[in-house]
């Protein structure tokens, strides 16, 4: 909750920073008007912390370089057409932009730049009222034209102008609704939300780059689920990520089974738990994440009634490592991340039947083997991907997990488990077989591989040895 007076005292520690000071100072020598804008602002209120210095004026790029030059070690223009500098001043970087008085041509958005001459006109073109609030400085004084103060206040997300204009304006601001609805854990004020469920198809003149980005920033949340929740209510969703919405699976009345995508959402959150707690210090893991929301997606699509009642998925994993794929490349996400994901979701089951059977160590070699680089996070996602509410089958499935890590453990420090490779090369294959480079080789290799693999380190003679039998049997 909002308490003003400290809100209030917050932002005289901000306009008091050394890097405000020192460009207010400057600012106001030439007798132009700056203010911090948007973000800093409202997590000063908040009394969250922030790393942000954006600012705004009425000087134009040109005179805003001229300013900041005797006060920054070193300036980009990149954004002069917009009407924004950027500078490092004492170490920090700042951002100054021109107010402006965009307009939209309601087919791409793509902005028409046009400067403006008020702080409080630059404001209400803004995406919400909790960010279209501007502290003057040196002055010190809050401009609030739109009630971002009493939003804060009421923990509520709303357009300064009507929505439908605001969002027709720029369709990523209905992203940007669920972002900041998980980012600062604030509801959607209906009327908004409204304007989303009717203007969501519009977000198909946003690239999936931009459309990525925003994904990213919610699954960087401490709890991205309630702006997934918005997405999913509003339909938005649909237009960038149709797998998620799918999982809301019909429930048939004589074939009951588990919500999957409500199961989906809580393995996100315990995944998040998970992540922080077994690397605290970390950044927010987006592929772990992403490997969360989506790996159950090939369910519906592998879905079978069975005539006693039940239900079954058989290779939903398989399915669903495809379709995340596919879907993540559609986004533009890069080659690394959707490898990560898409693997992740094809292995998230392998798990499961050791709870059924210790494994041999030749299984939990394959299965360090086959996670690769990607093993902390299957533990991660593998744990978070228990949800009964049988507090005996979830003991027992954790213990399980507990046995195979520490096993893993042990395989690790007994054999260098994490670099499995023959103990014979290629080049010592072909000189034993007499071979030259080619697809026998490669045969040889996988047998070599294979006993590496059931039976851990043998020697290298003895691996030579099984190498010559193995090439007699097959004549």
């Amino acid at each position: 909750m909002l308490n003003m007076a400290e809100g209030l005292a917050r932002l005289e520690e901000l306009a008091a920073h050394p890097v405000v000071a020192t460009v207010a100072r400057a600012f106001a020598e030439a007798g132009r008007d700056l203010a911090i804008v948007g973000g800093p602002v409202r997590d000063a209120l908040l009394g969250r912390t922030t790393h942000d210095f954006d600012f705004t004026t009425d000087a134009r790029p040109d005179e805003i370089l001229a300013l900041v030059k005797p006060i920054s070690s070193v300036q980009w223009d990149v954004g002069r057409a917009f009407g924004t500098i950027g500078a490092r001043v004492k170490g920090e970087q700042v951002e100054i932009t021109t107010f402006r008085a965009d307009s939209y041509d309601g087919v791409t958005r793509k902005p028409t730049v046009e400067f403006g001459d008020t702080l409080e006109a630059d404001l209400s073109r803004r995406d919400f009222t909790v960010n279209a609030m501007a502290l003057r400085v040196p002055a010190r004084t809050l401009v609030d034209p739109t009630g971002g103060v009493e939003d804060l206040v009421a923990g509520r997300l709303r357009t300064p102008i009507d929505p439908a204009i605001s969002f027709g304006d720029d369709p990523l601001r209905m992203l940007r609704a669920a972002r900041f609805s998980s980012q600062l854990d604030f509801a959607v004020d209906p009327e908004t939300l409204d304007a989303i469920v009717q203007l969501r198809g519009s977000l198909g003149i946003v690239s999936p780059e931009r459309v990525q980005a925003e994904l990213v920033r919610l699954l960087q949340t401490d709890d991205p689920v309630r702006g997934i929740r918005v997405l999913v209510e509003t339909g938005l969703i649909e237009e960038f990520l149709p797998e998620v919405p799918a999982l809301r699976l019909e429930v048939d009345e004589h074939h009951h089974h588990k919500d999957v995508y409500e199961h989906s959402l809580t393995v996100l959150r315990q995944a998040i738990a998970l992540e922080k707690s077994r690397h605290p210090d970390a950044a927010p893991d987006v592929p772990l994440r992403l490997a969360a929301l989506l790996h159950d997606i090939g369910k519906p699509a592998t879905r079978r009634l069975e005539d006693g009642g039940g239900v079954t998925f058989h290779h939903h994993d398989i399915k669903g490592a495809r379709m995340a794929r596919k879907r993540l490349q559609a986004l533009r996400f890069d080659a690394a991340t959707t490898t990560v994901v898409s693997r992740l979701v094809e292995l998230h089951l392998r798990f499961f039947g050791y709870a059924e059977g210790a494994w041999t160590d030749a299984a939990v070699r394959r299965y360090v083997r086959d996670a690769g680089d990607e093993l902390e996070r299957l533990h991660i996602l593998t744990r978070a991907d228990v949800t009964t509410r049988n507090k005996r089958k979830a003991q027992r499935l954790a213990s399980a997990y507990d046995d195979i890590e520490a096993r893993i453990a042990a395989l690790r420090e007994q054999e260098e488990i994490d670099a499995i490779r023959p103990e014979l090369d290629g080049n010592r294959i072909q000189e034993v077989l007499g071979l030259k480079p080619g697809r026998e080789v490669g045969e040889a290799y996988r047998f070599l591989l294979d006993l590496r693999l059931d039976e851990g380190v043998v020697g290298e003679d003895e691996a030579e040895r099984r190498l010559r039998e193995w090439w007699a049997a097959r004549g």
